[in-house]
Parts: structure tokens; C-alpha cells; sequence
């Protein structure tokens, strides 16, 4: 790990202005652990009072130690509109500062005190992130949400919990708001980078819906490897199909999960398991043969059952076959993974008061990058403060296309694989950055399937990227690809630690090559630590990090339910991208690269951070809070077939609203259900009335008269809902493309940034592997037709089979 007298935050020197509140707060906190000064501001008339300071003694609860965690270290300004003082004030910090981050609620009287738009034009270069949960710019800016409406309307929950019973909730309370953070994040940073290199800001329109939808598990982007193929039609919940694909056995202290995705790892439990003659049909090398035979289910659980998690885990990675033990939270806190990593640290919220939070997300140059050590960090090395900079001198010089893309003139090399690496990638393509793909069929990417045609998963995920086949085991293979890394600005890689380094493409070797470059590295569990070099998938992940033992439901420890979600692949991606772009911003003042490392567990255990620090709290003595949620909250049976309704009511004036909407003013006037607390204590009554309510209406029809009412509901969407409903249709949610090497169109994501200067994502279709081999390699390789040929011939370069096939 770098010494801390070397680090440099990355966004050291940019000033934001924070006026959110509530669950987005996560934003401000992931800018600030960049380094990034991030200043609270309290306007009266235009941000809800500051929530009260937690403090020694009282109770506590997940949402109000979350924000305080989010605000740790951050300082604070009040500015009375008011005082002409003030007034003068307020444009003087306005004037001063790099991005600003407001939360007012659509057509509110706030928003209108505000006056985002008055700032944009006052302002023209000041990056606004302007959230709200639904948007600006539809007819839906006045509905309101909740963690269960935001997993309804994503479609989350229509693929979580056991058919016939209520949809299952995820875990950690404020998930889709986390995730959406994130992607929140890459999008203002990437508007600012733009900024620095034209002289023109913007204001983003950010919907925390769109923001859960596209990084939490989008029902069109990128799948896990089980999934693929697999017709949105047909994605409902099927329980025990599902725990076919990523099984959890049971064994003597509890239970593993086991990954048999790839033939050689069935033939690793094959011989695992005494090479047992039932199972020796050669039919079982196929995927689809063994998640479909729950006898070789049943076998694998005889198999496990005397033995222990860790003589589980230990063989298992001994036969190459992927295997984690289903962890509790407390235990996973309690690893020798996450202490030598320093995953955590204590921290005091409130005179009297500390806690373990993260200690950042992403790993810069080697050193956690989080913000409550910056000053001590800056104070140690006896350095200034790193310089504001107002423009993008590198940058600045590219020449650019002109479509309204703020990375144009940005080359990144992408070698990742599987989700993370095809969304790291693709989030960089979408946003005008030259993405050139390398790959090999000997190792080819696990979501590619027929090397010959596309998938919907794989042309979703490497859509505006180019395809060069390159072998990189050998020399010469190497050398071409370090040619192009000294050409480049970003190298993407998601390998098993130690990968990269044999294949000549990790940072200590690039930087000598191309002292600019930043390299971004996802993992499943950081770069070192016992559990480096363990093989990652997510599922195995959930289960070493205690996700998959809180996705149960309530009571029924084992009724795990986590196993189609491709959570946290898709946020980690946004981690990786957002640390990737704030290096950019560092090299235009330092003018050198730098490197940032994810570890996926890491970024799940972050989203976990405020229940963590919540049950410490109350474990020292501190009181919990009431039930952190009011009554009705949660999902409740709508007509028709699998049909459901998220129902969430967060205060008194929701409750008279609903009250009203399904027509019982007795409720609203017993006294017994006046409070939270009565309430609370009244559930089960509460619960009964609403369900008779939704049971006799369609889910959109309850939905929309609740929301009209300002109670936030939503209809729980499936997968092949979502593109059609007229919320995403009206954001340009989604676009359907012809892909030259399928038999039908795809659906896929659209708009990324909703704001008045950023262009739709491009429109190049996801290529076969080194489809544009030969252009590269004489466009930016300078080879003749003779030399590429020959290194065609020798297996160094690589074209698609068909051209191939086609030449011989």
C-alpha cells in the first residue's frame, strides 16, 4: 500500500455545494472520500432543517445514523436568503465552487425559491446535479418514492422471494438509493470533466428511479452467466429453478454456496465428489443439463452435508470449483479478509458517539481513498492544499466529434469480462469515450456465448466499444497491446489478482510505458488479503459479505432468495468508472495517471454501513428507535396473476391521504391509528385493510390513484414491463436496435445524463470478437495488410471466426 505521504485525492480542490438531504446525501459522500471539498448548505425556505444530530444515549436507527455517516467531517454553512448579507453571500460561494447538488421536490415551493435554472444561466460554469425521485421533465415530477417502491418499479422485486408469497425486499434499507448514488456520481463528474475542457457546465436531471433501474439489476443490460438467454418473458420468480443455478447446500455448521457455471468446474466437483457413475453422462458438461437436475442437487448437498463451511471452501477452491461459505453479517465483519484490509475504522458521528464506517469504497493508488484522513494525510506530508483548476489543459487539446459527448477524445482499452467489466466499460463508450475492446477466443468472455452471433446481454453490455483480437500470452501480443496502452488514457481489467500482472497489463508495468495512464481494477474482493486470489462470482460474493444471509425472509433463515439478482456488479461498475474519471481530473493538474482498485464486497458491506453502525451503537447501550417504518409499509396483492403493489406510508398526512384513496375515513379518525406508534402496534389491522383494497384493482390503477394522493406507491414490474411503461417512455428510457448478427431486435437502455448539452448515448452495435481488428490495428498500430495477415496467421492477432472461415 503507498505511503500516505504520497497520496493525492484525486478531486482534490473541487468545491461542491450540498443542499440534499436524506438518503442522496451518498453522493456528497462519495465525492468527498475522493477528495473533493464538499460543504453542507442549509437555505431556509429551500432544504428541510438539518436531521438532529445523533447523541449519546438516544435512540437510533439505520436512516439517521446512514446520513450521519454521509455527513461525517463535512462542514456546514447557513445562508438566510432572507439577509441581504446573505443574498451577497450565496453568489459569492455559488461563484466560488465547481458543482452544485440540490434534492428540492418537483413544482414545490422550494424548488421554486430555488431557481435552479436562474443559477444555470447566472452561473454558466457550475455543474448542477438536480435529484429528484422521479424527474423533472415528465408528467410523473410530482410522484413520490420509497426503497420498496423503487425495487417495484425497477423490477427488481419481480424477480426476488418464493412465488405465491409477497415479493422479498432486499436488504439494507436505503439499497436503491445507494446504487443510485453512484451512478448519480459518474454522471456530474463526467459533466464536469466536460466542463474543464469546453468552459460550458450543465444542469443534470436526475431521477433516482432511473438511477436504480440502470445500476441495480437492469432487466435490460448486462446478466450473470446463469441468466443469460433466458427471455424476459418468462423472468418470474421460479424458486427452485433458481437455486439450481448458484445452489446453497446445507453442511455441518451451516451452509456454502457453489458455482458450477463452467464445464471444468462440473468436472472439478465431478472428481470432488468420487467421480460418482450417475453423473458421468457426458450430457452433464452442458449448463443447461445441470441447472435443470435436481438430483445432481441432491447429490452435491449429500456430499457436503458432514463436512464444515471452511473444509468446504478450502477443497473446493483445491478442485477449482467456485464455493463460499453463506456468512452472517457479524461474521463476515469479523474475517481476517475485512480486518487486514482495514475495510472499516471508528469514527465519532457526535461528541460521545463513534462507530465502525467504511473507510472509502475504492482503493487510489494503493491507499483507501476516504476523506476523514485527508487533512491528517495533508498535514503529515507538510503540503498545500492541491490547486483549483479551471480548465482541462490535456484534455482540452483532443480533438472531438462534436456530437455533445463529454469524453469524447478519451481512449480506453477495456479487458474486462463478465458484468462489471462489460458495464465499466460501456459506461465510458455511452459517454463519447473511444473504447477498444481486447479479447481472445482462447479465454473468451463468459457472456459472449456463440462467438459467432449476439446475445441481448452481450450486445448490451459492449455496445459502443470496437472488438481487437489480441493474444496477449504471447510477446508479441504483449507488445502490440502496450503500444496502444501508450496511446491511451484509461486500461479497464476485472481479472483474478495476479492476472493482469502475468499478462503485462497491471499498473506497475503500463505506467512505465505511459506515465498518463490510469488503470481501473474490479475484484471480488480487493487486491490483497487471504481471500485475494478466491474465484468471485457475485453470487459467491452476497454470501462471503452476509448479503445472502439477510435476503431471507423474516423468520425463515433459510429461505435465501438473492440467487437471480446480479447485485453488486452493475454499482460496482459505477465505482470503478467514477474513480477511473476523478484520476482523469487529477492528471489534468499533476499530469500524471494514477491507478483505483474496487473490491465488490467492499462496495456491498458500504451499502450495509448504516445498519453496521446502528447495531453497534445500540449494542454499546444506545436506544432503538420505534419500527424504522410506518404503517401500511410493504407489498400487498394486486388483481391478476403474480400481481403485486409496493403500499408505503412514511408519516400522518400519508395516512389520512390513504386513507381517503381506498375510502375508509374510520381508520383515519380511530384514535388508535393517529400515531406511528399506534400504528405500528395496529399492523396487522392496518395491513388487512389495504390488502382488501389492492386485491380488487390492477396494480397500476392503485398506483396511480395512491400517488395522485401523494402516498408513494408502485406496481411491482416485471422484466418485459418495464420498457413499456409510459414513465420510461417519456424519459427515453430505453431504444430498440437490428443487430446485424441477431435473428430479432434488442431492448436496451437509452439516455444516460438528462440535461440540455449532453447527446443520447451513440448508436455503435456491440462487436464480434476482433471485428475491428484489421482497422485498428492499421489505424492506430500503423501495420500494412502483409504484417497483419501474419500475425493473423501466427494466432497473435485475432478476426472474427466467420471472416475466417470466409478467407479460406
Amino acid at each position: 500500500m503507498a505511503s500516505p505521504n504520497h497520496y493525492d485525492p484525486p478531486l482534490a480542490g473541487v468545491r461542491i455545494l450540498d443542499l440534499s438531504r436524506g438518503p442522496m446525501t451518498a453522493v456528497g459522500r462519495l465525492l468527498a472520500d475522493l477528495g473533493a471539498s464538499v460543504t453542507q448548505v442549509h437555505l431556509p425556505g429551500v432544504t428541510d432543517e438539518p436531521p438532529a444530530p445523533i447523541a449519546e444515549g438516544a435512540g437510533v436507527d439505520a436512516d439517521s445514523v446512514g446520513i450521519a455517516i454521509n455527513r461525517h467531517g463535512l462542514s456546514t454553512v447557513v445562508i438566510d436568503p432572507s439577509i441581504a448579507d446573505d443574498r451577497r453571500r450565496w453568489v459569492h460561494l455559488l461563484a466560488g465552487s465547481d458543482i452544485l447538488i440540490e434534492d428540492t421536490r418537483p413544482g414545490s415551493d422550494a424548488e421554486k425559491a430555488l431557481a435552479a435554472r436562474t443559477i444555470r444561466a447566472e452561473h454558466p460554469g457550475l455543474v448542477i446535479l438536480s435529484i429528484s425521485d422521479f424527474g423533472r421533465d415528465t408528467s410523473y415530477r410530482g410522484w413520490q418514492a420509497t426503497t420498496p417502491v423503487l425495487h417495484a418499479l425497477t423490477s427488481e422485486l419481480s424477480r426476488s422471494g418464493i412465488p405465491g408469497r409477497e415479493p422479498l425486499v432486499p436488504p439494507a434499507g436505503q439499497l436503491p438509493y445507494h446504487v443510485a448514488a453512484a451512478q448519480a456520481a459518474v454522471m456530474t463528474v463526467s459533466v464536469y470533466l466536460d466542463r474543464l475542457r469546453t468552459g460550458e457546465a450543465d444542469l443534470i436531471d436526475f431521477s433516482i428511479l432511473d438511477g436504480a433501474m440502470q445500476t441495480l439489476d437492469p432487466p435490460h443490460g448486462t446478466v450473470g452467466t446463469a441468466s443469460a438467454g433466458v427471455a424476459l418473458s418468462r423472468q418470474r420468480r421460479d424458486w427452485n429453478a433458481e437455486r439450481l443455478r448458484y445452489p446453497i447446500i446445507a453442511c455441518k455448521d451451516g451452509h456454502v454456496r457453489i458455482c458450477l457455471l463452467a464445464k471444468r468446474q462440473w468436472h472439478g466437483m465431478f472428481d470432488w465428489m468420487g467421480r460418482p457413475a450417475e453423473f458421468a453422462d457426458p450430457s452433464f458438461d452442458r449448463l443447461r443439463v445441470r441447472l435443470s437436475s435436481p438430483e445432481l442437487l441432491a447429490a452435491v448437498g449429500r456430499f457436503c452435508a458432514g463436512k464444515t463451511r471452511a473444509e468446504l471452501e478450502v477443497a473446493g477452491q483445491r478442485h477449482g470449483v467456485p464455493t463460499a461459505a453463506v456468512l452472517t453479517l457479524a461474521e463476515t465483519l469479523g474475517t481476517e479478509q475485512v480486518r487486514s484490509r482495514g475495510c472499516f475504522r471508528e469514527v465519532e458521528l457526535a461528541p460521545g458517539v463513534s462507530a465502525p464506517v467504511p473507510a472509502g469504497v475504492v482503493e487510489i493508488d494503493g491507499h483507501r481513498a476516504v476523506a476523514l484522513t485527508r487533512t491528517s494525510h495533508e498535514e503529515a506530508d507538510g503540503r498545500r492544499r492541491p490547486r483549483h483548476i479551471d480548465v482541462a489543459p490535456l484534455l482540452a487539446a483532443r480533438d472531438r466529434r462534436n456530437e455533445g459527448l463529454p469524453l469524447e477524445g478519451v481512449r480506453v482499452l477495456d479487458l474486462g469480462v463478465i458484468v462489471v467489466g462489460s458495464d465499466t466499460g460501456r459506461l465510458f463508450g455511452d459517454l463519447g469515450a473511444e473504447v477498444i475492446k481486447i479479447e481472445n477466443s482462447a479465454f473468451p468472455d463468459g457472456l459472449r456465448g456463440n462467438l459467432t452471433s449476439m446475445s441481448p446481454t452481450y450486445a448490451a453490455g459492449h455496445r459502443n466499444k470496437r472488438s481487437i483480437g489480441i493474444d496477449l500470452r504471447t510477446p508479441r501480443g504483449r507488445e502490440l497491446a502496450h503500444r496502444l496502452v501508450a496511446m491511451s488514457d484509461v486500461v479497464l481489467t476485472n481479472f483474478k489478482p495476479g492476472v493482469a500482472e502475468a499478462l503485462g497489463m497491471d499498473y506497475q508495468t503500463l505506467r512505465e510505458l505511459n506515465p498518463g495512464i490510469v488503470v481501473a481494477d474490479s475484484s471480488a474482493f480487493g487486491p490483497t488479503g487471504p481471500w485475494a486470489k478466491r474465484m468471485g462470482y457475485g453470487p459467491l460474493v452476497r454470501a462471503a459479505a452476509g448479503f445472502t444471509d439477510l435476503w431471507v425472509y423474516p423468520d425463515e433463515p433459510e429461505s435465501f432468495c438473492d440467487t437471480v439478482t446480479v447485485y453488486p456488479d452493475h454499482v460496482a461498475a459505477r465505482v470503478g468508472a467514477l474513480g477511473a474519471l476523478a484520476l482523469l481530473l487529477r492528471r489534468e493538474r499533476t499530469g500524471t495517471g494514477g491507478s483505483v482498485s474496487v473490491a465488490q464486497s467492499e462496495v456491498m458491506l458500504s451499502h450495509l454501513a448504516a445498519e453496521i453502525a446502528a447495531d453497534v451503537l445500540t449494542r454499546r447501550g444506545s436506544v432503538p428507535s420505534l419500527r424504522p417504518h410506518d404503517a401500511p409499509w410493504g407489498l400487498f396483492p394486486a388483481a391478476g396473476e403474480d400481481a403485486w403493489l409496493a403500499v408505503t406510508v412514511r408519516d400522518d398526512a400519508d395516512w389520512h391521504a390513504l386513507c381517503t384513496v381506498i375510502d375508509r375515513p374510520d381508520l383515519a379518525t380511530e384514535p388508535d391509528l393517529a400515531t406511528r406508534s399506534g400504528r405500528d402496534a395496529h399492523r396487522g389491522r392496518v395491513d388487512a385493510a389495504v390488502r382488501a383494497w389492492t386485491s380488487r384493482r390492477p396494480a397500476a390503477e392503485s398506483m396511480d390513484l395512491l400517488q395522485s394522493a401523494g402516498v408513494p406507491a408502485g406496481a411491482v414490474l416485471h422484466a418485459d414491463d418495464v420498457a413499456g411503461w409510459d414513465y420510461y417512455v417519456q424519459r427515453r428510457a430505453f431504444r430498440e436496435e437490428l443487430h446485424p448478427h441477431a435473428d430479432e431486435p434488442f431492448t436496451m437502455e437509452n439516455v444516460q445524463i438528462h440535461s440540455d448539452r449532453i447527446a443520447d448515448p451513440p448508436l455503435l452495435q456491440a462487436p464480434l470478437l476482433g471485428e475491428q481488428t484489421r482497422e485498428i490495428a492499421a489505424e492506430l498500430l500503423g501495420l500494412d495488410e502483409i504484417a497483419i495477415d501474419e500475425l493473423i496467421a501466427n494466432g497473435v492477432l485475432e478476426v472474427p471466426q466467420s471472416t475466417q472461415l470466409a478467407g479460406r
